[in-house]
């Protein structure tokens, strides 16, 4: 067995539910797969049982492949700090920081590390999916590519190319896609996926065969929009099917603060989730006034976030909220926020800095970063979480505060450093209902609503259906087994 790679004519194109849809796929007949990503840049992360860091969609795919989520898997994540810097996780430990003038030719190290992971994986098992980044048409970086085509030409992987044909262009991109790439790299580019279509394929046909034609590479199939299918975004704050929906009546409103370096913002997916309660991501101290809860998730840059924050104006209305007993959760960097004082010497440089001060708490980072699989009880519930920080929180005083997993509540306000708390269906009920009734809503949980973990196995299952039914499954595996066909032609 060999591999395939999942790239995409642009970012955003659904490589990522790509590559896990195919993942189940093969694992449901039967083979060992395992899903690979040789660099992710993304905010979203998770932490694996041995402690290493990697994309929270490469977390997904292993879920979806039915194995062990593992550093190698994923073995350079990169998390933007700034527009010109990202600090550099390699398995699955902090590595140091990568300019943005780097990312073309100071990257040497990292591919090769990145190709040991491979090489390691592709020995224990059957058949190794790899995603892409971006689109392997970024000629600009095409020197010291380890990702896309400089992953595929060194390994022999065939290349499948997802296109996006929601937001359109899709057919030029395609063409495009093959057209810019050098002789040896088209060699590999054996087939195009169209993604996200709606209507009457009939009416697309046309344009399939005329690209197939073209380019000399088939179409493997179409794959539909299918809804309710968007957990674990790569993108922080992604814009996620859940967003769309529409409050219903006697809901829980929930505004997520649209932080611009927003980490690990996928704990809100399973709020989205609930029945019920409607998330809306926001800017705007309106909505965070009247929201029935109003949450801070984590970011990669927790002092910068807290200076947007207050350019905005939110924090007046967060502090409006907290006077009137009105519910507000930090969480990591949120959590951070609400601080009296925060002293960070590391992430920022800023040295000390106050707090929004709506907890009596003090934040000191520290250059040692914790990553833990912490586990809990709270009302009686148990809850296990992932935690990921340089932030440290302490209390301050002691008056009027309640313990609240690792972190504390007074009054409305609560904050805990932990991520993927709300993925324990008994906890986050239990805490919604309460934070409802802190609001003066009447929400309760829907008897019988499918716990978070059941609704991921779905949207997998949906997605590998999807597969099956609508790509060319003999062909890809063929591709797979076998490498691109040899004597592809050369697209001027």
């Amino acid at each position: 067995m060999r591999g395939l790679l999942v790239a995409g004519t642009t970012s955003d194109a659904g490589k990522s539910l790509v590559t896990a849809g195919i993942c189940r796929w093969l694992a449901r007949r039967g083979f060992r797969v395992a899903p690979f990503k040789a660099q992710n840049m993304s905010n979203n992360s998770m932490v694996c049982a041995d402690g290493a860091e990697i994309g929270r969609a490469q977390w997904l795919q292993a879920i979806a492949a039915g194995a062990e989520p593992e550093a190698a898997m994923n073995p350079v994540l990169l998390k933007p700090g700034s527009d010109r810097r990202s600090h550099v996780i390699a398995l699955g430990k902090p590595f140091g920081t990568l300019e943005a003038g780097e990312f073309a030719t100071g990257r040497g190290e990292l591919a090769r590390i990145a190709f040991a992971a491979f090489e390691d994986l592709r020995g224990r098992f059957d058949v190794v999916v790899c995603e892409g980044a971006g689109s392997p048409a970024e000629i600009n970086l095409r020197q010291g590519d380890y990702v896309n085509l400089g992953l595929a030409r060194r390994f022999g992987l065939p290349v499948v190319v997802v296109g996006d044909i929601d937001r359109g262009g899709v057919l030029a991109a395609m063409y495009g896609t093959v057209a810019l790439l050098g002789p040896e790299d088209q060699a590999l580019l054996a087939g195009w996926v169209v993604n996200k279509f709606r209507g009457d394929e009939t009416l697309l046909r046309p344009g399939l065969d005329r690209i197939a034609e073209l380019t000399h590479r088939p179409v493997l199939g179409v794959l539909p929009w299918l809804d309710g299918v968007w957990i674990d975004s790569e993108d922080a704050l992604a814009a996620a099917g859940w967003r769309h929906e529409q409050q219903p009546a006697g809901g829980l409103r929930v505004a997520v603060v649209r932080f611009p370096r927003a980490s690990n913002a996928t704990d809100v997916d399973a709020l989205a989730a609930e029945p019920g309660v409607t998330v809306t991501l926001t800017a705007d101290p309106d909505t965070v006034r009247s929201a029935d809860l109003v949450v801070l998730p984590g970011t990669r840059a927790t002092v910068d976030d807290l200076r947007w924050l207050r350019e905005r104006g939110l924090d007046d209305a967060l502090a409006a909220r907290a006077a009137a007993g009105r519910p507000v959760l930090g969480i990591c960097g949120g959590h951070q926020m609400l601080a009296q004082t925060i002293v960070d010497d590391v992430e920022s440089g800023a040295g000390t800095v106050t707090g929004l001060g709506l907890l009596p708490t003090t934040v000191t980072f520290r250059e040692e970063k914790v990553l833990g699989r912490p586990v809990a009880r709270w009302r009686g519930h148990h809850v296990a979480a992932y935690e990921i920080h340089h932030g440290n929180v302490s209390l301050a005083a002691e008056d009027g505060v309640e313990p609240f997993l690792d972190g504390w509540r007074r009054g409305a306000v609560w904050g805990t450093t932990w991520h993927g708390t709300f993925d324990n269906d008994g906890f986050r009920r239990a805490w919604l209902a309460e934070v409802a009734a802190q609001a003066g809503v009447s929400w309760s949980p829907v008897p019988g609503a499918p716990g978070f973990a059941a609704l991921r196995e779905s949207m997998l299952d949906r997605l590998a259906d999807a597969v099956e039914a609508c790509l060319d499954t003999g062909a890809l595996l063929r591709l797979i087994e076998q490498g691109a066909p040899p004597g592809l032609p050369l697209v001027p």
